[in-house]
């Protein structure tokens, strides 16, 4: 079950936002019995990205065994 603040990982990329699967965000919100939830996606600067509000089935909770990978944001547009 996800939770607020918990860190969740895109399964699918989001090209409008620049955002690719596997990129990581913050739970912010969670909506009703988590059918779906606020997620913040940042820079490693802690510029907002995006805040997006997605089903359950556009992200996954984290496991404790997962490596975070970086990547240079693509310009959007």
């Amino acid at each position: 079950m996800i939770k607020e603040l918990d860190l969740v990982a895109l399964v699918a990329d989001d090209p409008l936002h620049g955002l690719v699967a596997g990129d990581v965000g913050t739970v912010v919100m969670v909506h009703g019995k988590n059918e779906g939830c606020e997620v913040e996606f940042m820079t490693s600067d802690g510029d907002t990205i995006a805040v997006l509000s997605l089903t359950a089935n556009r992200v996954r909770p984290l496991s404790g065994h997962e490596v975070l990978h970086a990547r240079e944001l693509a310009p959007v547009g």
